[in-house]
């Protein structure tokens, strides 16, 4: 869940070749997927016991405090500029709106429906850059693979509806945090500034804390510290350490070692482990509809990312 913060503007799916993977690239590798993985349950546990504008406010805290540390003794440059502030700004959009929402749709939804959700990003972007960066129109394989991907959708989102009467609104919830993420990611792109990623991800992070402390104001204002439990804590400390800082700076790393269409896969892996590591250790009801649109959402999603690639290289083995 680390897509909106980009430093430097570049398409969206540039298949441009880059080395292949060697021990360290496919550790990190391993390390993005596994927190990308856990990350949903890691909110929904989190949530359990401590008001989500709670549990998200310490997350942000503790990522905040561990990167300035961290820059302070690495020395790692921390601009201040007007473009820099704007990309804080624009990151800054992603983690405030898309976290302080995810939190909130938690309450309603199992871990692997919000991380299934949350693959459609990649779509999301696309159909925003289209918009905003003046990118290329779709091809008409893309557009059957939105379509695909969007009916799978209503698929997992007709069979979320049956759970609960609240279901509905975790739904608005995490489909206004994946719009956040893929808007900042797309206004990030627009910013022609190179900085240090954990740079960007600390500066981002001090312009909302701010934001954070006011939305737990209004929210809730309690700290009842008594009624908190080791599983919320101790997943806050995770997502604090590993989902905000270690997880980001393993993304950035294989980003620059590997293609973006190779990086692009953690999209298809993630919601998919996502659903048996939620139904494995807490008993999330896997359904046929959501299996069903699971997959629906997963071969759109690689259509659209994949099927014009697919599609030249089928026609220059004809030639």
């Amino acid at each position: 869940m680390m897509t909106a913060l980009k430093t430097r503007p570049n398409k969206l799916f540039d298949h441009e070749c880059k080395p292949t993977m060697n021990a360290k690239v496919t550790i990190a590798y391993l390390i993005v997927v596994l927190i990308w993985s856990t990350t949903p349950l890691g909110i929904v546990w989190s949530s359990e016991t401590v008001h989500p504008s709670m549990a998200v406010l310490l997350r942000m805290l503790i990522a905040a405090v561990i990167g300035l540390l961290v820059i302070f003794l690495k020395r790692i440059p921390f601009p201040t500029s007007r473009t820099a502030i704007k990309l804080y700004a624009y990151s800054g959009l992603g983690i405030f709106g898309g976290m302080s929402a995810a939190y909130m749709a938690a309450k309603y939804l199992t871990s692997g429906t919000m991380s299934l959700i949350f693959g459609l990003a990649p779509l999301i972007s696309a159909v925003l850059a289209r918009k905003i960066l003046n990118e290329p129109a779709f091809s008409r394989l893309r557009k059957i693979a939105l379509a695909v991907a969007l009916f799978g959708l209503a698929i997992v989102c007709s069979d979320n509806l049956t759970f609960s009467q609240g279901s509905w609104l975790g739904l608005v919830y995490i489909l206004s945090a994946v719009l956040f993420f893929s808007l900042s990611g797309v206004l990030v792109k627009s910013i022609e500034i190179t900085i240090n990623p954990l740079s960007t991800t600390v500066g981002a992070l001090l312009l909302t804390l701010p934001l954070f402390i006011l939305v737990w104001l209004l929210m809730d204002g309690t700290l009842p510290i008594e009624q908190w439990s080791e599983r919320s804590i101790y997943s806050i400390l995770y997502l604090g350490i590993f989902g905000s800082l270690i997880g980001f700076v393993a993304y950035y790393y294989i980003l620059q070692k590997l293609d973006a269409s190779t990086v692009a896969l953690v999209t298809l892996m993630t919601p998919v482990i996502a659903l048996i590591i939620g139904s494995v250790f807490n008993q999330e009801p896997i359904t046929i509809k959501l299996i069903v649109g699971a997959a629906l959402v997963m071969l759109g999603l690689g259509l659209f990312l994949y099927g014009d690639r697919l599609n030249r290289h089928i026609a220059r083995l004809r030639i």
